[in-house]
């Protein structure tokens, strides 16, 4: 029985980290389809409050949600097995792309099919929210709650400032350190490793986070990187599936080759897969004390407006030509009515960019 979870886990985080493009809103959106809809893992509820719990820890969100939720289906072995079988596809075609790189000086062209994955991934955001928004939005403090945090984030707030702004507010509705210097010369593997595990540890927020993070290490201070690779690496991230932080994986193969992609991806990786082993039991116990539920509704209802926020910057540049706005309500259509697999509107985008 226990190894039928293993296997089952598997399968679905493999999937996921083959097929999970578009960022970690899309991510998570992919997850609670496979996990809540299609497997009855879990309820909606449990599902937002993992998504909150992930929210409140730094490091890649979607990643830690499958670690978390790893965790929630098969104890450790499913934490493992959950993180190492969603960043596995993602670190093996980020090192395909890195290798070509390498020998060309450029990415291979992928912006046209990128252009028609993006109203699916929007569409699958979107289907998620409706979906979410009638467990997370409960009553008329935590609609106040989601509209307050979704003008904060829209202006500009950090993720982490609006979700304890979120949890405070309603808790009131309803009633530094730092790493030392580890740079010696010559630049080596084992600070590559330590700076990619410094950032997995400190970094809150989106891929524009990570490029500032980027920037100070490796192209001011370290001087590893020029300004054109560190862009490269990002856009890598973005536009492969899986999480945006197999940005570290490209970068370690530019540097060191593949030890350097392995060393890299361990880093940036390891501390979400920490975090939430030590954290996950803690989390259990705090979700039973009054107070903290209250906070934790504050927090579910900010995390869809994060979300909200990825879906408004996202249809801005998909909305402005008719055939993506047939491409995203003939996706949102069939995932929400039909509930076809998310993984087939995703190939098909693929397809129109590659053909047409």
């Amino acid at each position: 029985m226990e190894e039928n979870k293993y296997i089952e886990i598997v399968k679905v985080f493999s999937k996921l980290g083959f097929f999970a493009f578009g960022g970690p809103a899309a991510h998570i959106a992919m997850m609670e389809e496979e996990v809540v809809d299609k497997r009855q893992w879990m309820s909606k509820e449990e599902f937002l409050n993992l998504l909150g719990f992930t929210n409140l820890i730094p490091g890649p969100n979607s990643t830690e949600m499958a670690i978390i939720l790893g965790h929630r289906r098969a104890g450790k072995w499913g934490l493992f097995l959950a993180g190492i079988s969603f960043i596995l596809p993602a670190m093996v075609i980020v090192m395909i792309i890195g290798h070509f790189y390498k020998l060309y000086g450029d990415l291979p062209r992928v912006q046209t099919i990128m252009e028609y994955i993006k109203p699916v991934i929007v569409a699958i955001i979107v289907a998620a929210l409706i979906k979410l928004f009638k467990t997370a939005i409960k009553d008329i403090s935590t609609f106040i709650v989601f509209c307050l945090s979704l003008l904060l984030v829209v202006f500009g707030a950090s993720e982490l400032t609006v979700l304890i702004v979120a949890a405070i507010l309603l808790l009131l509705i309803k009633k530094d350190w730092n790493f030392k210097n580890y740079v010696i010369e010559p630049f080596s593997l084992s600070i590559l490793f330590l700076t990619f595990l410094k950032i997995g540890l400190l970094l809150y927020g989106s891929g524009y986070v990570l490029l500032a993070f980027i920037q100070s290490e490796f192209v001011d201070k370290l001087q590893v990187l020029t300004q054109v690779q560190m862009i490269d690496a990002i856009s890598v991230g973005e536009f492969t599936p899986g999480p945006v932080f197999t940005t570290a994986t490209f970068i370690g193969y530019l540097l060191f080759g593949i030890p350097g992609a392995l060393v890299a991806t361990v880093g940036i990786f390891l501390p979400s897969f920490l975090l939430v082993l030590i954290l996950a039991p803690l989390f259990s116990k705090l979700k039973q004390s009054n107070t903290f539920s209250k906070m934790l509704i504050g927090i579910n209802a900010a995390a869809l407006a994060l979300m909200a926020n990825v879906t408004i910057q996202l249809g801005q540049n998909i909305f402005v030509e008719w055939y993506f706005i047939l491409i995203f309500f003939i996706s949102l259509l069939g995932i929400l009515k039909y509930k076809i697999n998310s993984a087939f509107f995703i190939l098909g985008g693929i397809l129109l960019g590659l053909f047409l």
